[in-house]
């Protein structure tokens, strides 16, 4: 569980950097960008359409692992909006909450049905 806790919290911090780099560079026009390439039927855009499954699945994965509850509902919208900075975040929260338990983590309130 360490070395996934370091991988998160390194990830995150690259990430953080990377996306502060790139937005001083080119500004804030990430969606036109994102969606324009999957418009343009491009090998961006078909790496663009992949990695936004992974974004809806993420979404889905929290919205279910809370069992549908109202408070899952806008932390899902923040999971495909903000991807793996949140994910990462959200991931080292649980398993600081559930004290590693990792059943907990990726099941939440299914983990004893």
């Amino acid at each position: 569980m360490t070395l996934f806790r370091l991988f998160l919290v390194g990830f995150l911090a690259i990430l953080a950097i990377y996306t502060l780099l790139v937005i001083n560079d080119h500004g804030l026009g990430l969606f036109v960008i994102f969606f324009g390439d999957m418009a343009s039927m491009n090998w961006p855009g078909q790496f663009n359409l992949d990695f936004f499954g992974f974004l809806l699945l993420s979404g889905i994965w929290v919205l279910w692992r809370n069992g549908f509850a109202p408070v899952a509902y806008p932390l899902a919208l923040i999971a495909v909006l903000g991807g793996m900075g949140f994910l990462s975040i959200y991931l080292l929260f649980l398993i600081s909450r559930s004290k590693g338990d990792i059943a907990h983590v990726l099941l939440g309130v299914h983990q004893n049905r």
